[in-house]
């Protein structure tokens, strides 16, 4: 029982001892706010995305206290909008990533030979847009039509190249018509019942730039309800991700 108290006691002492050497953070929490848009630099419009982690990605390195920083990431919204109002007051070094050409490339030998990174101080609020040339444009060709005879959906769509930089002319590799009844629709969130895909082989898929592509869903659509599409098509180049139309709303009867 001595023992058991000695122990006890050895134990409290070492708690106490640790709780007196604790450093406490005095740092206040971060409050500055960096928000803008991601856009094609061909249209001017928002770059369609996709929420989480296989959307667009901002990169953020904070050079207040170090030339190589570790990065700091967070996404854009799925319409190509980002806004974030926990980082800290500093100066930063911005970049973002993504289906288009990279903002930052290199050579064989890993040398920088192309840096269109933005350097800023990110303070109270701060704005910053980026324009980027997207691998492929993904357009709508007129609205999606219910087809009552067998309850699906029949969209057109239309992609084309987003960059003449022929170094990122890689092969399309499928066009998806993604189908969700939420508004947050995309390869990360969809109904695999009724979406459905076309994948290409070798060049198969570069033959479709420019033409009027025909998809229709699977399944029987389940009536009286909205159901949110979109189109997306990609190439085969780095992770693989998708160049995006907007979204489109139809209401099933």
């Amino acid at each position: 029982m001595k023992k058991l108290i000695c122990y006890l006691g050895l134990f409290i002492l070492i708690l106490l001892a640790s709780a007196c050497n604790k450093e406490f953070d005095d740092y206040p929490e971060p409050s500055e706010t960096l928000a803008g848009n991601v856009k094609d630099a061909g249209t001017k419009s928002n770059l369609q995305s996709e929420a989480g982690d296989r959307g667009i990605r901002l990169v953020l390195e904070e050079l207040s206290w170090s030339s190589t920083p570790t990065p700091y990431y967070f996404f854009t919204m799925q319409d190509g909008t980002f806004r974030n109002t926990k980082i800290f007051k500093g100066n930063y070094r911005v970049s973002v990533e993504g289906p288009f050409v990279p903002l930052v490339q290199y050579d064989g030998s890993g040398q920088v030979t192309v840096d269109n990174r933005k350097t800023m101080d990110i303070s109270g609020n701060t704005n910053v847009d980026f324009e980027v040339e997207p691998f492929l444009k993904v357009e709508w060709v007129g609205e999606p039509v219910y087809n009552s005879t067998d309850a699906t959906i029949t969209v057109q769509a239309r992609f084309i190249r987003g960059t003449a930089n022929t170094a990122f002319h890689a092969n399309v590799t499928d066009v998806f018509l993604f189908v969700n009844p939420v508004s947050y629709v995309g390869n990360n969130n969809y109904d695999n019942k009724y979406s459905t895909q076309v994948n290409y082989d070798g060049t198969t898929g570069n033959d479709q730039l420019g033409q009027t592509v025909t998809l229709t869903t699977k399944d029987r659509i389940p009536g009286s309800r909205a159901f949110y599409l979109r189109v997306g098509a990609r190439v085969d180049y780095g992770l693989k991700y998708y160049n995006y139309t907007t979204i489109k709303t139809i209401n099933i009867p």
